[in-house]
């Protein structure tokens, strides 16, 4: 297991506002950025569109993640593809992979509906770890206002995995370095 990374990722589903059934919709993009805890560097992204085999992208799914579907049909890889890539690319089960909240509970239902291996082992939630260590007793407490806490400025699109999971990044460096180690 390789302690001196953390891959961090971010998942984007399928999503309605139309009255539909509340349920988590497939998986349409994940975002992943691996942060080497020695140097401080994030030292590679990436982003991946998925292709539901189910769902499609509404107007209020495009609207919210900028995710249109003229983008996932060109674009879009099987899930199956993708998390072979991820695994290939960042390492997979010897690393630690880390979300805010509970992607890996996400990402481990839709991989056993469809009979795919997940290619992680080990997996923090850093919404808990971040209110644990900074005594935070909203549970609600989001991403973008953890940030603001830490003194991060937030960059990119809020709700597209590639910048969610860049930022998850940089917050991430916050609460495993010191101030000293970070600088260096």
């Amino acid at each position: 297991m390789n302690f001196n990374r953390i891959v961090c990722f971010d998942l984007e589903m399928c999503c309605w506002n139309d009255g539909r059934e509340s349920r988590t919709g497939e998986i349409i993009e994940i975002g992943v950025a691996e942060l080497d805890l020695v140097s401080g560097e994030i030292v590679r992204r990436a982003q991946h569109f998925v292709k539901p085999e189910h769902d499609e992208v509404s107007p209020f799914c495009t609207e919210l993640t900028g995710i249109k579907p003229e983008v996932i049909k060109k674009n879009g890889k099987p899930l199956a593809t993708i998390l072979k890539s991820i695994e290939k690319k960042f390492g997979g089960r010897h690393k630690i992979y880390a979300a805010w909240g509970r992607d890996d509970q996400i990402l481990q239902a839709e991989c056993e509906e469809k009979g795919i291996k997940v290619p992680f082992t080990e997996y923090l939630n850093l919404a808990t770890l971040f209110r644990l260590q900074r005594h935070v007793n909203n549970k609600r407490c989001g991403q973008r206002a953890a940030m603001e806490m830490a003194g991060i400025g937030w960059e990119g699109r809020q709700h597209s995995g590639y910048d969610d999971a860049y930022n998850l990044a940089r917050l991430a460096k916050t609460m495993f370095m010191t101030s000293e180690e970070s600088q260096e």
